[in-house]
């Protein structure tokens, strides 16, 4: 090729290159979304801790019936036959001791009352003279009158203030009428009867249930039962929630269906969040507390179905880091594979990254 030939050539690439265009740039390194400035970290609300370990004891996992605690329910009942007059409390009324539950008419009250109306106006006719102006068989034969009388209507179910209004000057009166109290305080369970109902003595009207605290018995094999004992702490979960307890009871023996033996926690009930009949989950405390590595709960967010804590790598970059995990208690997720003490993770706001890391991968900034 002659020096013409290759300058024409030269100069055809030259051209052709003129006519390209510039070469296109290569595009800048996607920005890493778990690189955050001071002033997003504390937006995030991201706080860092150690990964430690916390002395967590070892739990039997059963499930559980909440029942009524049978120590504090009460049945409220006539004690004579009676007729149901008037209502004054329903389902679900959280009453006081004394407050008046039903108006009820009995003649046999009726009859009483008007005996102790006669008894108690004879009684302060005689108490007036005094022993000395009559004799003491009259005298004990008054007040004894008086005193059965009173005693014959607390039989029946009045108290001793009822009683006492009842024979109020210019208020007596024995038309059989009477109102059942509250013998304490609680919420009404159960209101099974109608206005005009004629109700025989010991026929349940009312039932009384302080929900402060409720019982669950947990269902468990045989020989974790053996382990579980009065005074041993547990757990109910319920409603997302965990509620703290003791063990009351274990019972001797086993239920021939299920062949698990009942054994009975006392909760605390606050804002009657348990009610009776509803199923949970109780886990009853073994052992001796272990050293265990734990974290958060809120610190273990899943990514792809993994269980993922976020480490911290220095210089507000962060990474995502799969574990394995184990029960978690009282807020504290055990990490049984994945983390090490002495790791720094995210302790709180690893939601916050999760959402920025999920933006980034659907090409949101």
């Amino acid at each position: 090729m002659n020096l013409s030939l290759l300058k024409r050539s030269l100069l055809g690439m030259a051209l052709l290159a003129a006519l390209a265009g510039p070469v296109m740039a290569q595009e800048p390194a996607p920005a890493n979304p778990l690189a955050l400035d001071a002033k997003a970290i504390k937006d995030a609300g991201i706080v860092l801790d150690k990964a430690a370990t916390r002395a967590l004891t070892d739990e039997l996992k059963a499930p559980g019936e909440v029942k009524a605690d049978a120590y504090s329910t009460v049945l409220v009942s006539p004690r004579v036959e009676s007729q149901v007059l008037a209502r004054k409390a329903k389902l679900g009324d959280v009453v006081k001791t004394g407050a008046p539950l039903v108006v009820l008419s009995s003649v046999q009250v009726a009859e009483t009352q008007g005996a102790l109306i006669v008894a108690e106006q004879d009684w302060q006719r005689i108490a007036s003279l005094g022993p000395q102006a009559v004799s003491a068989r009259r005298y004990n034969e008054a007040k004894v009158q008086r005193d059965q009388a009173r005693a014959k209507l607390r039989a029946y179910g009045l108290s001793d203030g009822q009683i006492r209004g009842m024979l109020r000057a210019g208020s007596a009166k024995a038309d059989g009428s009477y109102a059942l109290l509250a013998p304490t305080a609680g919420r009404i369970a159960s209101d099974e009867f109608l206005i005009g109902e004629r109700v025989e003595p010991g026929r349940t009207l009312f039932t009384l249930v302080n929900d402060d605290a409720v019982w669950v018995e947990a269902q468990l094999a045989p020989g974790d039962a053996a382990r579980a004992q009065p005074g041993m702490d547990a757990r109910v979960l319920a409603h997302d929630q965990t509620l703290t307890g003791k063990v009351i009871l274990s019972s001797s023996q086993t239920n021939e269906r299920t062949r698990t033996v009942p054994v009975r926690i006392e909760v605390a009930n606050p804002n009657n969040l348990l009610r009776p009949g509803e199923l949970v989950e109780a886990r009853i405390a073994v052992g001796e507390a272990v050293p265990k590595l734990a974290v958060p709960a809120e610190a273990i967010v899943l990514l792809q179905n993994q269980p993922t804590v976020f480490l911290a790598k220095g210089n507000g970059t962060f990474e995502p880091a799969p574990v394995m995990v184990g029960d978690t208690r009282d807020g504290w997720t055990m990490v049984t594979q994945g983390l090490k003490a002495g790791d720094t993770y995210v302790r709180k706001g690893a939601f916050a990254l999760k959402a920025r890391l999920l933006r980034s991968q659907l090409g949101e900034e």
